[in-house]
């Protein structure tokens, strides 16, 4: 069975990478960055945390 965990969106700004993460735990954060590598670091940060600290079924 299939469960949403998460949602991720990428989008260029005028002067910036933006990220949108919606989840049911975190709900939706939005992270902006002048470098795609540095915004998908803050994602994948963010939701190793998030993972990481959910509990397990």
């Amino acid at each position: 069975m299939e469960e949403f965990i998460c949602s991720v969106e990428f989008l260029r700004g005028p002067s910036a990478l933006v990220a949108r993460v919606s989840s049911e735990a975190g709900g939706i954060r939005e992270y902006r960055g002048a470098t795609a590598g540095s915004v998908i670091d803050q994602v994948i940060n963010d939701l190793q945390e998030e993972f990481e600290s959910a509990p397990t079924a």
